[in-house]
């Protein structure tokens, strides 16, 4: 099945992905993981919740800890181009039939909350708290110095179905990969903000988070990380990589932090802005897909995933399976 036409005209006008807000069991020790490991800052806690932001960031934060009695993802946010955007996407989504909410969110003005086709939760904002520029505080650098939330990647259980979705919204796909047999795609990276993705979608049982991934400077800070979790007692914490990934050609490590939420760390992709950028078209059974090295990947990495709040995941439409590491 061909991938759409970019939609570069959508009904409403999305910047970037913004935040994730995780339900986590034990708010001391996903705050340990997140800030003294990773290196992320804390901008606001109580004892119910944690925000943090990267490096680079402005806005009041990129991640949301909530303490929770199950291990869960609550939501991913998306920011608008302005406050009327947000009335159009409210419009475009009823009209869909979706649910549509506006709610209130610290620190973020006027927020809608609706979902996918799916029922994927996504919130939509405008503005949100601006905090002062830290890049150039170097004392505050430490674990993998992240600079910026980079990407969300999903299960889902038809992909072709999802891209045609998002394409609806804006979301231009870079790369993809297609099973021959049956035609239809199994993977596809698909951005708004001129990365190689905002929001990409992995074959599986779903709608479930495979990951959220953070920007970093260098691999050496990947390679830094690595020999700071394997000796602060996160080894088994450390999933696959450090590899450099065919597709996005981005230097990458996966790591799960307390509650097996997994974390991308994430750097070397390259621009897409132009809106006549072809998508690269990848083999699923092709080993320099996954890994440009070779390395296949594990199989937790293609079964495992963080469940939506109050979302039962339904199984794949697609049998077809890349290679995948003994």
């Amino acid at each position: 099945m061909p991938i759409p036409a970019p939609n570069l005209y959508p009904p409403f006008n999305i910047i970037r992905l913004s935040h994730v807000d995780f339900g986590v069991k034990d708010l001391a020790a996903s705050k340990a993981f997140y800030v003294d490991t990773l290196g992320l800052q804390i901008t606001d806690e109580d004892e119910q919740t944690v925000y943090l932001r990267a490096m680079e960031e402005r806005g009041h934060h990129c991640m949301v800890l909530h303490k929770s009695e199950e291990s869960h993802v609550k939501s991913l946010s998306y920011k608008v181009f302005d406050e009327e955007q947000l009335d159009k996407a409210q419009a475009w989504f009823a009209a869909k039939g979706h649910k549509t909410e506006w709610v209130e969110r610290p620190y973020q003005g006027r927020t809608l909350a609706t979902h996918d086709h799916l029922g994927m939760p996504m919130e939509f904002y405008f503005k949100m708290d601006r905090l002062e520029p830290i890049h150039q505080k170097y004392a505050l650098y430490k674990g993998v110095k992240p600079l910026r939330i980079d990407h969300f990647n999903c299960f889902v259980p038809d992909v072709d179905a999802a891209v045609g979705f998002y394409n609806e919204i804006g979301f231009r796909v870079t790369e993809y990969t297609e099973d021959d047999e049956s035609n239809r795609l199994w993977a596809a990276w698909t951005h708004r903000k001129g990365g190689v993705h905002d929001i990409a979608f992995t074959n599986g049982t779903g709608p479930r988070l495979h990951h959220t991934a953070f920007w970093v400077p260098t691999p050496m800070n990947i390679i830094d990380l690595l020999d700071l979790m394997a000796t602060t007692g996160y080894v088994s914490n450390i999933e696959r990589g450090p590899g450099r990934h065919g597709i996005s050609n981005a230097f990458f490590l996966y790591i799960l932090d307390p509650d097996g939420h997994r974390i991308e760390i994430y750097c070397s992709d390259y621009q897409t802005v132009d809106p006549d950028l072809e998508a690269i078209k990848w083999d699923l059974k092709d080993p320099q897909r996954q890994t440009l090295w070779g390395a296949a990947a594990p199989r937790s990495w293609f079964e495992h995933g963080s469940v939506f709040e109050g979302l039962d995941p339904a199984p794949s439409t697609l049998g077809a399976s890349p290679i995948i590491a003994p």
